[in-house]
């Protein structure tokens, strides 16, 4: 598919154009140049998003990373910052975008994202994390309190009771 092609698939995705939107689509194709990667039907790749902004999105239609596979996981630092990751050969990297220019007039960053090339919009730079393991599924439990079905994983014993993480009742003598 051509570039522009992918653009707009991806714009349709998310609803509209934005500079938001371009770094992600940027960013996508820019990891995909040098990692080897394409379209990821299951945890081949993996990406993980330093911000829950529009770019995300970009990179689900690009790569085919998403929440429910398992392969777009967040670290949240408020950073347009995003590390990808080949499983077949281990391979990472985690790009960082740079500042955009001082003088770009408001309202111009879609059309400056667009028209950049990925390498001049990104740092390039060894990945902070090590390659998240493959998702798991948990064996699903029902609260004893509320009656409804949580993942094992977050189901806390209180009161000698398995309980989901809303019924829940933290213990802290600080704030009653």
């Amino acid at each position: 598919m051509d570039e522009q092609s992918l653009w707009e698939k991806c714009a349709a995705f998310h609803g509209h154009e934005c500079g938001g939107l371009a770094i992600g689509f940027k960013a996508a194709l820019l990891a995909a140049e040098l990692l080897g990667l394409s379209f990821s039907q299951d945890e081949e790749t993996v990406c993980i998003s330093e911000n829950d902004a529009c770019g995300v999105d970009a990179i689900q239609v690009i790569l085919g990373c998403s929440v429910g596979k398992g392969n777009l996981l967040f670290h949240m630092t408020g950073k347009q910052a995003f590390s990808f990751y080949r499983r077949a050969t281990g391979q990472s990297v985690r790009l960082v975008l740079r500042p955009k220019p001082a003088d770009l007039p408001r309202g111009q960053s879609l059309a400056y994202y667009r028209r950049t090339p990925p390498a001049e919009l990104f740092d390039v730079k060894p990945t902070k994390l090590a390659l998240p393991e493959e998702a798991a599924i948990f064996r699903p439990v029902v609260c004893e309190r509320c009656g409804e079905t949580a993942a094992s994983n977050w189901i806390r014993l209180q009161d000698g009771k398995k309980v989901c993480i809303d019924c829940y009742r933290s213990y802290d003598r600080f704030h009653v």
